[in-house]
């Protein structure tokens, strides 16, 4: 007697359950946010807002003979008439040294690569001492600028040389030769070339070092030291000014001074901003 078996069912296969993810990046993301934030709270939000604080703690009157007073007043045009005259001129050289660093081969260049950083490394006052040196009273070169206006710019040259020439070089050499080339070859002129292709690539760049250069400018102190002399109304920067507040227990007038740099720095910025994203559009 035979018996018989029904076939059994197909066995469904089941793997191993899904693995349920774990927000283990968004609590690294929001870690690190919060590091951050804290950090940057501490080094510069804070600091700010005591500053900040400190100038409005006299009321817009005491604000306003503060950095209207006149020899406060003549500190603030010096530095910012010389800040901006410096970043003009750092807009232009520096660019034009960046493309030679990047486009040119000749014998030095990479002596130069490194002189241009010197600023960056160099103690500002042993700046002042190089630059007093060859433009002081007993100039080898015949220049004899110190304790003048002149020593205010042309200490702000020499503290501020690097920041365009490093901003705009890296973006440089990451520019496709071949599409300059391309314009070329369709009858565009070396300026119109530069105008449409190049420029609109290297605005925001330009604009970066810019602002850093005249940020820079504004509170620079130490190269002036030795170099200008700290005369009022001729060489007396706003450094100098809340230094000298400082030293007499008038800390409402030296925060005062640093808050109205402050907005006049980030007005720059702006500005720049609003620029380089024009250019970069026409272009």
């Amino acid at each position: 007697m035979s018996v018989q078996l029904e076939p059994r069912p197909p066995s469904l296969t089941v793997g191993p359950a899904p693995r349920r993810r774990t927000p283990s990046h968004n609590l690294t993301r929001t870690s690190g946010i919060g590091l951050t934030m804290a950090w940057f709270s501490l080094l510069v939000l804070i600091p700010l807002a005591a500053v900040v604080a400190t100038a409005a703690a006299g009321g817009p009157d005491g604000f306003w003979r503060a950095v209207t007073n006149e020899q406060t007043a003549a500190a603030i045009r010096i530095t910012v008439l010389a800040a901006f005259s410096v970043t003009l001129v750092n807009v232009v050289m520096g660019t034009m040294i960046a493309w030679v660093l990047v486009r040119d081969r000749f014998p030095g260049k990479a002596l130069l690569e490194m002189v241009i950083d010197i600023p960056f490394a160099l103690p500002t006052i042993v700046a002042g001492l190089v630059l007093l040196s060859l433009y002081g009273n007993e100039s080898p070169l015949g220049l004899q600028l110190a304790n003048s206006g002149w020593s205010v710019y042309l200490a702000f040259l020499f503290v501020t040389l690097p920041f365009v020439v490093r901003m705009v070089q890296p973006v440089l050499e990451e520019l496709d030769q071949e599409v300059e080339e391309a314009a070329a070859s369709l009858g565009a002129s070396r300026l119109t070339t530069f105008r449409r292709i190049v420029l609109p690539a290297l605005a925001p760049a330009i604009a970066a070092g810019a602002a850093l250069s005249f940020a820079r400018a504004v509170g620079e102190y130490g190269s002036l030291v030795l170099l200008s002399g700290n005369l009022p109304f001729e060489s007396e920067v706003t450094s100098v000014r809340i230094l000298s507040a400082i030293e007499n227990d008038n800390r409402g007038t030296a925060a005062a001074i640093a808050t109205l740099l402050l907005v006049i720095s980030l007005l720059v910025i702006i500005v720049l901003d609003v620029v380089q994203r024009r250019v970069a559009r026409r272009g």
